[in-house]
């Protein structure tokens, strides 16, 4: 259970949080201002592509990437450009902070005097955080050991610009928990006018260590200390300064109510200002408040606020409209997550996107012609389309993407609206992009258009099936299904269920690796397996807020009976599946999802394997568990009603648990919990540790593979393969 994504391509759980702000890292297109060409880092040079023709302009030569003494040019993981594209600011040599490679070596390389120049100097290797050239593209910024300093470009002179900082207060990035929950990694922000910097300053020095221990690479054992605040434990503070360049003088933002009991997951600068604009949520998460603060004397003025009965998510981005005067924000207070657009004084709110479907994430405005462009899929929840309707909210709902392409599609639209990458995938087809005249939303050629690479390939032969199927209780699940090569239907086959469960993924999507299982050593299908997913009330898809906000206070319970009540529809109404070889797996949350699953439900499944699970709600991090399940210091009792532990002594079938000893974001602490229960119940299970893995338990020489024979070998011997 954890902010996580599943990589859905190939149905295997990869543990990462979010996405860096840096643009290549994303996986986005670095687009040039004007929107007609793009950069890229291609054969140890910086590129630009102009666009329709791809014609190719080397920016940052491979000599020029190439530093003094060294015949090899620098690997540029990323790069930034100056506004008018005389710098090239270039990230490498990185280094991981939990999740992502966000400390690193930052280079300048000055394209008009032909110069290449190390930032920071002095500094310890690999440990510059998020530089950035200031607007005026004089100064760049950065932090190091959590503190915040600028460079003069001239003289090549760093001053801090805060000095308290350590492990504990924290300037300019973020502590564990408000990385995991928040996706906040880049916490300082250039203003406008490059003559001063806001960041958020972390105070995480009353925040409990939770130890885990390293057995293997000493002969004695060491602890590794985790700063990780549990459910129950208050969070760190947190504030924003305004910290003036010249002078290092910081001013504080006085935001109101108490900098430990409410969090800033977002701020930025108001465009062609002095002003921030940043949003409060209340420990709860269920009170958003927006505030607007003056850049000189910190004062702020509350323009905005929503309540919800469940939680409200931290705001994706303030979209900015009207020369800056307006902001369009997303809100799901009406029933449906829609766009409205706020003015900067709060008093004008209009609804943009109006019906019964979720506007699910912007690709563009297009303020020039009226018109939003988003994400949606109003008539079935397992795709993705784009579509588009009037800016002004007087329009109506218009599809972009041809319906002809079912499946998953998103964009990456240029600023100015004229180019677009558009990438298309779905259970029967492989990720394929085309670019495109997005005015005229027509490939730039038909070579490397979507019909015509749609045409070179070959469809599988055993198609995924989608299905709908409605419990006793009235709820409809979303779901696919891979039945075996040579499917004989007057014979009964075992059913393995892949579960997620819980509000951060979506595991039913039609997506390119829906119905294949990489942890799986060899086919499941060649084998002689049914292979199925379903999302469950609580899953973020687009069936508005009722269904994902239903699971509050109910995980571990509501989503788990959903699951059940699904499959054993399944398993009464398809004769060739064997209701004695029924298997479920999953990770992290799914891993919680599958223990629940098989102890609530012993009479359905019968084998489970579960993997990084939370066993015991009450040892997870503060903001995911109260977010979703309320406030633990009023009551318990949901906590340990969906807890694991508490089910575990109606185990019946057979059970594998896997965990990383290493695990900073599910502890291990989990599975030694668990292991007691089921012990003192006498109910024998099998385990698998991996010492000093972490959640994704992919580090070490043959992890990968010895997990997934583990798992494999598990499965085939608890429910056997093939049809009878």
């Amino acid at each position: 259970m954890k902010k996580i994504n599943l990589i859905h391509l190939v149905s295997f759980i990869v543990l990462c949080v979010c996405s860096l702000n840096l643009q290549a890292q994303k996986g986005g297109i670095n687009w040039t201002k004007d929107g007609n060409s793009y950069y890229q880092s291609k054969d140890n040079e910086i590129v630009s592509i102009t666009l329709p023709k791809n014609d190719k302009k080397v920016i940052v030569s491979k000599e020029l990437l190439t530093p003094k003494n060294s015949n090899t040019p620098l690997n540029v993981r990323s790069f930034e450009l100056s506004a008018d594209g005389s710098k090239a600011l270039i990230y490498t040599n990185t280094k991981k902070v939990w999740r992502y490679d966000t400390k690193g070596d930052y280079w300048l390389a000055d394209i008009h005097k032909n110069t290449l120049t190390q930032i920071g100097v002095g500094k310890p290797k690999s440990s510059l955080m998020f530089a950035k050239l200031s607007p005026d593209g004089l100064k760049v910024a950065y932090g190091s050991e959590h503190n915040i300093y600028v460079e003069d470009l001239n003289t090549n002179v760093s001053k801090a610009l805060t000095t308290n900082g350590s492990s504990r207060m924290i300037n300019g990035t973020f502590d564990w928990v408000y990385e995991e929950e928040f996706d906040c990694r880049d916490g300082f922000r250039w203003s406008p006018d490059s003559k001063s910097i806001a960041y958020w300053q972390i105070d995480a020095t009353k925040i409990k260590n939770f130890l885990m221990i390293n057995n293997t690479d000493s002969i004695y054992a060491q602890n590794v200390p985790v700063e990780y605040p549990k459910v129950g434990e208050n969070p760190s503070a947190c504030k924003i300064g305004i910290v003036d360049v010249e002078t290092t003088k910081t001013t504080w933002v006085q935001v109101p109510g108490d900098e430990v009991q409410n969090y800033i997951p977002r701020m930025e600068w108001i465009p062609n200002t002095n002003n921030l604009i940043l949003q409060q949520l209340n420990r709860e998460q269920n009170l958003s408040k927006i505030y607007i603060a003056d850049g000189a004397s910190g004062l702020t003025n509350q323009i905005y606020a929503e309540s919800d009965k469940a939680w409200i998510d931290a705001v994706s981005d303030f979209n900015w409209i009207n020369n800056g005067k307006e902001f369009i924000l997303e809100s799901e207070k009406d029933g449906w997550k829609h766009l409205y657009r706020i003015s900067l004084d709060g008093k004008k709110q209009t609804l943009i996107t109006k019906g019964d479907y979720d506007a699910m994430e912007i690709s563009l405005i297009d303020e020039k012609n009226n018109f939003v462009y988003f994400i949606a899929s109003p008539t079935n929840a397992t795709q993705k389309y784009l579509y588009k309707t009037r800016l002004d909210g007087k329009g109506k709902l218009i599809m972009v993407t041809p319906s002809v392409f079912p499946g998953t599609h998103s964009y990456d639209i240029s600023p100015n609206g004229i180019f677009a990458r558009h990438t298309y995938h779905s259970s029967v087809v492989k990720p394929i992009t085309e670019w495109m005249n997005f005015k005229e939303l027509t490939p730039l050629s038909m070579d490397g258009s979507i019909t015509n690479q749609l045409a070179k390939q070959e469809a599988p032969k055993n198609k995924v099936e989608f299905f709908k199927v409605k419990t006793e209780d009235g709820v409809e699940l979303d779901g696919w299904m891979k039945k075996p090569d040579n499917f004989d239907s007057t014979k009964k086959y075992p059913v393995v269920f892949f579960v997620y469960g819980e509000p951060a993924s979506q595991t039913a999507g039609d997506t390119y690796g829906a119905g294949n299982n990489r942890l799986y050593a060899g086919s499941m299908a060649k084998d002689g397996y049914i292979y199925i997913s379903m999302d469950n009330r609580g899953a973020p898809v687009a069936k508005g807020r009722e269904w994902r906000k239903s699971i509050y206070k109910n995980i571990g319970t509501l989503n788990v009976r959903d699951q059940a009540m699904a499959a054993k529809k399944l398993l009464e109404t398809n004769a060739f599946m064997d209701k004695d070889r029924v298997a479920v797996w999953g990770w992290s949350g799914g891993g919680s999802s599958t223990l629940n699953l098989m102890f609530q439900y012993p009479e359905i499944y019968k084998t489970g394997i579960a993997i990084a699970a939370v066993a015991n709600q009450l040892t997870y991090d503060n903001i995911y568990q109260e977010r979703y399940m309320g406030s633990p210091l009023q009551t318990k009792e949901a906590y340990i009603k969906g807890s694991p532990i508490t089910h575990a002594s109606k185990l019946v079938g057979n059970l594998l648990y896997i965990h990383g000893t290493g695990d900073d974001n599910v502890h291990y602490q989990n599975a030694d919990m668990l292991i007691n229960e089921l012990v003192k119940h006498k109910k024998v299970f099998q385990l698998m540790s991996y010492p000093n893995r972490s959640h994704s338990i992919n580090e070490g020489e043959g992890t990968t593979e010895h997990l997934r024979l583990t798992y494999t070998k598990f499965l085939k011997e608890n429910c056997p393969p093939g049809g009878r």
